[in-house]
């Protein structure tokens, strides 16, 4: 049997799996993805990535069949290339750029319709870092090739073959209109179509590894590279792969990344709050982000491993305790509230009630994802929070009439990406373990998610033609 290498690289980890055509894990191995303070600035070690990913392609290679290597990779990862060469390492998000920069990209920008988002902290937007590597590094700009997103840099360092792809460049790269399926008017204004290669398929196939990678590390001949994908994008390609449409999948870790298929995209308004990102077909997804592992993290302190009791849920209710937003940095959902978290009401004096207290809040915030998104049929959670079987089981009796699923299965992003290889010949749905949440009785959690909806400011501003 074939099966497909999956490349996934994290903001913390990177991780090299093994798959089979249905996106089934059969190994993996990861290292950390440790980033350099400089110079010229906060940047992931490419270099280093490569040559760890390439041995252990190599030991793989020598106990599986493998058919094709494929990329997936967080947003926000540009990469300027050329001569054969990484001209500027990526520029990562979290860097900080200088107030004259931000006044200029937000001039220079466009609308918040036509990005799909407003404009982010750090270097969020891959636009934002060409506008800054064009000041500051003109000369290394004016001799590149091209400026590719993460994965595709990846499939041009294997294939030597450069493209484009419509769900890197729909995750608020700020370059791509996925509603009108065009670059933005900030495209053309600085010339930069000339490196923005042409867009190809996430399932394309555009070459082999390249045979001087293939003598040097002892690889196959023939491995096909596929184009690559976002990794949200790639997650949600994997339900609808199994065959659920009408979805609203919501990814659990150190973010909440929510994303919803929708019945009419046309009438996907974009706001402060809701996103626009898109599947690999293009189509335009809602999306909704939330820093939900830093706010878990800074509630339950040292009671984060484990499993939460719904009695210490219940007191927490009946007591009236109610943690209130921001506890990180990010408050797209809520602005204004960065770093303004607290707790009103009676503190949480075990252990497990902090684990409770923190668990009921990320609940909460996943509601609010949800309301976002829209009126989807059916929500499916996966991520590091469904390891908590109450977490699912509050999610579900947050929202009554809506059916909720859970997915306890890892690697969501690598079984998508590897059912790319398969996309043009799979016969029916990719297998997938859905399951449902237990019931819980929480009397008085209707009534305390009101009150807390109308702490955190009212109902959101959201379209309800959705």
């Amino acid at each position: 049997m074939k099966h497909v290498a999956v490349l996934d690289i994290g903001k913390t980890n990177v991780k090299l799996s093994i798959a089979t055509g249905d996106g089934v894990m059969l190994e993996s191995v990861s290292t950390g993805n440790e980033l350099l303070a400089g110079p010229p600035y906060l940047h992931p070690d490419a270099e280093a990535i490569e040559a760890w990913f390439l041995d252990q392609l190599g030991n793989l290679a020598r106990r599986h069949t493998i058919d094709a290597v494929v990329a997936t990779s967080h947003g926000s990862l540009g990469a300027l290339v050329g001569g054969g060469r990484l001209l500027m390492p990526p520029v990562d998000y979290e860097n900080e750029p200088s107030e004259a920069l931000s006044r200029r990209y937000a001039e220079l920008a466009g609308s918040l319709a036509d990005c799909g988002s407003p404009i982010m902290p750090g270097f969020a937007h891959m636009a934002r870092q060409m506008l800054f590597l064009e000041t500051e590094w003109p000369e290394t700009v004016a001799e590149a090739e091209h400026y590719l997103g993460g994965p595709q840099y990846w499939a041009w360092r294997l294939s030597a073959i450069a493209a484009s792809e419509v769900t890197y460049l729909g995750a608020q790269s700020h370059l791509w209109n996925v509603r009108k399926a065009r670059y933005l008017p900030i495209v053309a204004s600085r010339g930069w179509q000339r490196l923005l290669p042409p867009i190809e398929p996430a399932w394309r196939r555009l070459g082999a590894i390249r045979p001087d990678l293939v003598r040097r590390h002892g690889l196959p001949e023939g491995i096909g590279v596929l184009c690559g994908i976002h990794d949200s994008s790639a997650n949600f390609y994997r339900y609808q792969q199994a065959g659920l449409s009408d979805v609203a999948l919501i990814s659990t870790g150190t973010w909440i990344v929510g994303l919803g298929d929708i019945r009419r995209p046309d009438d996907l308004v974009v706001s402060e709050q809701r996103l626009c990102n898109a599947d690999v077909h293009g189509n335009p997804l809602a999306g909704v982000l939330a820093m939900g592992g830093r706010e878990f993290a800074a509630l339950a302190g040292d009671a984060g491993e484990g499993t939460a009791d719904v009695a210490d849920v219940a007191r927490l209710l009946a007591g009236g305790t109610m943690p209130l937003p921001s506890f990180s940095d990010h408050d797209v959902l809520f602005p204004g509230t960065a770093g303004k978290g607290r707790i009103d009401g009676p503190q949480p004096t075990t252990p497990g009630e902090r684990r409770a207290l923190a668990l009921l809040y990320v609940a909460l915030l996943t509601d609010t994802c949800l309301d976002v998104l829209g009126e989807q049929g059916t929500t499916v959670l996966d991520g590091s929070f469904v390891r908590d079987p109450l977490y699912p089981a509050l999610v579900a009796a947050l929202r009554p009439k809506r059916r909720t699923l859970f997915n306890t299965e890892a690697n969501g992003t690598a079984s998508g990406a590897a059912l790319l290889a398969s996309h043009d010949s799979r016969d029916g749905p990719a297998p997938v373990d859905l399951r449902t949440p237990m019931d819980i009785d929480l009397p008085g959690l209707a009534d305390y998610a009101t009150r807390w909806r109308r702490a955190t400011g009212g109902s959101l501003p959201i379209a309800k033609d959705i």
